[in-house]
């Protein structure tokens, strides 16, 4: 990487701020949904393997969406 270009970098302060709120929405539901799985599954009401499916099912939901809104593409370091 060249000097000028770290130093003066042609992207805005809020490059990808739409897709990163989008995908913090989704984080946020993603997590309210685990807390509903884990509280049912400890009160007996599903069980262990089918909390197990509902999280991985939401996992799967996740990954999509971070995949769509392209977030840590291979320029980036963050990993889900």
């Amino acid at each position: 990487m060249e000097k000028n270009n770290f130093v003066y970098s042609c992207s805005s302060y809020n490059e990808g701020f739409e897709k990163n709120l989008v995908f913090n929405a989704d984080l946020q539901e993603f997590s309210q949904t685990i807390i509903n799985i884990t509280s049912l599954q400890t009160g007996g009401k599903i069980s262990s393997s089918q909390a197990y499916l509902q999280v991985k099912a939401a996992y799967k939901r996740l990954k999509r969406s971070k995949k769509a809104l392209q977030i840590g593409d291979s320029d980036s370091q963050e990993d889900i």
